[in-house]
């Protein structure tokens, strides 16, 4: 092997690597919804995914979630939470609030329409 061949190498197992780490084994930072007046309140902003997209509540305890849709990506056009049976548009550059109330505590998955982005929503005791 020459010079160019053993960078070349390199370089694609250390890509690689990065690409397992980062889609795998990273953990991604949750988000607690602060309460008000027994209300928990998030706003996320929708822009190529979810930020935040882990986020963290109380069972028991109305949720409001604000989604801030910064562009106009067809694929980020509704939200579903198919555990409640929610599935709402969201306008481009406008919120779009979804209000819940978990009554137990687990993961629940939210998506766009297609089901590339993805969140979630960690209810707790």
């Amino acid at each position: 092997m020459d010079t160019a061949e053993i960078i070349v190498t390199t370089s694609g197992i250390f890509v690689n690597a990065l690409v397992v780490w980062f889609f795998l084994l990273s953990k991604r930072r949750a988000v607690r919804a602060e309460g008000q007046k027994g209300i928990q309140e998030i706003t996320i902003q929708v822009k190529g995914g979810y930020n935040p997209d882990r986020i963290v509540v109380k069972k028991g305890v109305p949720v409001r979630l604000n989604f801030f849709r910064e562009e106009t990506d067809g694929c980020s056009e509704r939200v579903l939470f198919e555990d409640f049976g929610i599935n709402r548009e969201l306008p481009a550059f406008q919120t779009t609030t979804i209000t819940l109330a978990p009554e137990k505590a687990g993961e629940y998955t939210f998506t766009c329409g297609m089901h590339m982005l993805r969140g979630t929503l960690v209810v707790e005791e």
